[in-house]
């Protein structure tokens, strides 16, 4: 299952967010968005897990790491317009 993961940290890196969702079952992938001028983090990433998925959205949603509260849901497919 993809997983969004949305107001994080500007301090936090694709290994931190894997650490997170670690604990809460497998991770395949692991990745927070950034700015492609920047490099800067743009705030928001994708966990993907083979298992926990529902438990780890369920344990991480509206949680406080490094001072953001989360928002942590399945991700969805982007709308066409």
């Amino acid at each position: 299952m993809n997983i969004y993961v949305g107001n994080l940290s500007w301090g936090m890196n694709d290994q931190d967010l894997e650490n997170l969702f670690a604990e809460h079952g497998t991770v395949t992938s692991a990745k927070i968005i950034t700015d492609r001028m920047t490099n800067r983090s743009r705030g928001f990433g994708f966990v993907e897990m083979s298992d926990g998925a529902e438990a780890a959205i369920e344990a991480l949603n509206e949680t406080e790491v490094e001072g953001r509260k989360l928002v942590v849901n399945e991700s969805r497919p982007k709308e066409s317009r």
